[in-house]
């Protein structure tokens, strides 16, 4: 334990023991920096630097949760706190009809937890990350005259949290989530078009630019800019697609991760009924874990699944993998307490699994799946996703691109929608034609939908790579999360640029 916050654990650990008539108590202290560059057409936008820390309290008293944040850490603030979100739940418990059942059983996280860093972010001094934030956005500009417009973000959260209840969790945790975006827009006459290139991580500095340079993404989202601006429109039809693993990503957490959330389940997703039926085709394994290490991975037929079984730490955690940098929704423990392993939420196309936390979890008579997330300490534990992603399988992408007569390779996840259905559209950078078995020409304006699981159930081929992919983006479930989503390219069936 840091020796700083040593004060803050033990103060912790005795209010949670003050907490007369509730039958769980749970304080949960975050102190979050927040560092932010922005360059815009040649000017310095932004930089902003904020520190936000305080403590949540949640209480169950009477079947009812009771919830109460405070900036101010001293003693008499914090039984004050605590007072509140008792005083809360009783005030709810009079009218509330539908109460907690009880919390799943866990053995519940102990020890410290530190991210996996190679960089420490706190090394790098503002100078250098303004620098790369400024020549990104100007190397953007120079890459043609027909760019007009650039910019470039670069965001970092470094948190430090401490978690205790009166279950048993003893958790201090420090993380760190850097991430970097260009965003190109080339003009040409009425003519436009734009493309963006980025990464986030959970990791340090040399962890987000693990793979490239910050230069080649500008270059890169200037590259896609141009090219779009002299691309062709699709005609719009239902056809064979080959997805990159950012729109395997997307589908994978907007399509039907939201739907998997118990939560959402209880209020009447699709799925509600069908853990056990099949809602893919027999290729497809989609798993949402709290690590972010499962590049290249494939566990077809392996015994991965969901347990009652969930194993404490004791220790610091670190990474087998210790060369790759773990994805932007990496979390060790969740803010329950409970250690954020792995769910295999479909395998060999079976929808086989839920995602959990613990209150959801008693109801369901399965283990609490780590998936209790809370953005800052002022906000209330949702059940959320972290890494969602497609497992790799067995087929060559150049293979899947060669046996396919007529088609489209889509790439460069977007955003869109999708509801409690698994009814979805999506938008894309880049859609390419695929004809005999090459791809043709890069085209424009276009979207893919349809419905998650027929899409899924045309899953013919499922290849041997894997990426994490949409790592700039946020999850905004009630509250922001950082998550991210990925896997190999497949080849499926869908709706592209809607029907004629």
């Amino acid at each position: 334990m840091a020796a700083d916050s040593s004060y803050i654990f033990d103060d912790l650990k005795s209010l949670i023991s003050k907490g007369k008539g509730a039958t769980y108590v749970e304080a949960r202290y975050q102190s979050r920096v927040t560092n932010e560059i922005a360059f815009s057409n040649g000017e310095l936008e932004r930089i902003r630097n904020a520190v936000n820390s305080g403590c949540g309290i949640r209480v169950l008293v009477d079947g009812c949760w009771g919830f109460s944040g405070t900036s101010n850490v001293s003693k008499s603030a914090l039984q004050e706190s605590l007072v509140d979100a008792i005083s809360a739940a009783k005030a709810l418990a009079f009218t509330k009809k539908n109460k907690v059942k009880g919390l799943a059983e866990s053995r519940l996280a102990k020890g410290l937890f530190k991210t996996k860093v190679n960089g420490d972010l706190d090394s790098i001094d503002i100078e250098q990350k303004v620098k790369i934030t400024k020549d990104s956005e100007e190397q953007a500009r120079k890459y043609s005259s027909t760019i007009k417009s650039a910019s470039c973000l670069y965001h970092e959260i470094l948190d430090h949290k401490i978690i205790l209840n009166t279950d048993g969790s003893e958790v201090e945790l420090f993380d760190s989530k850097p991430e970097f975006n260009v965003i190109s827009v080339a003009r040409e006459g009425v003519k436009s078009s734009s493309a963006s290139e980025g990464v986030g991580v959970t990791g340090g500095w040399d962890d987000l630019f693990y793979s490239r340079d910050h230069l080649d993404y500008a270059t890169q989202a200037s590259h896609k800019a141009v090219k779009l601006l002299y691309a062709k429109h699709v005609i719009g039809e239902r056809t064979n697609v080959i997805l990159d693993p950012g729109m395997v990503g997307l589908i994978s957490h907007e399509a039907i991760g939201h739907m998997v959330e118990a939560d959402f389940v209880l209020s009447g997703s699709a799925v509600k009924d069908m853990i056990g039926k099949r809602v893919a085709s027999e290729l497809v394994n989609l798993v949402d874990s709290g690590s972010g290490i499962a590049s290249g991975r494939s566990r077809r037929g392996s015994n991965s699944s969901n347990s009652k079984s969930i194993s404490s730490n004791n220790s610091t955690h670190s990474s087998s993998y210790t060369n790759m940098p773990d994805a932007a929704g990496t979390i060790q423990v969740d803010d329950e307490g409970v250690l954020a392993g792995e769910t295999v939420i479909v395998k060999n196309g079976i929808l086989s699994s839920f995602l959990h936390n613990r209150e959801t979890a008693y109801l369901f008579d399965t283990a609490p799946t780590g998936n209790a997330r809370a953005f800052e300490y002022n906000d209330e534990p949702l059940i959320r996703m972290r890494n969602t992603f497609i497992e790799s399988g067995n087929d060559k992408v150049d293979e899947m691109i060669s046996e396919t007569k007529h088609g489209y390779l889509i790439k460069g996840a977007r955003n869109g929608q999708a509801d409690a259905n698994g009814e979805f559209m999506f938008g894309f950078q880049e859609i390419y034609a695929i004809e005999k078995g090459e791809v043709r020409d890069l085209m424009q304006g276009a979207s893919v939908s349809g419905n998650a699981f027929d899409v899924l159930k045309s899953v013919d081929m499922v290849g041997l790579d894997f990426d994490f992919d949409i790592g700039t983006g946020y999850c905004g479930k009630f509250q922001p999360a950082k998550v991210d989503g990925g896997g190999p390219h497949i080849r499926c069936t869908a709706i592209v640029g809607g029907l004629q």
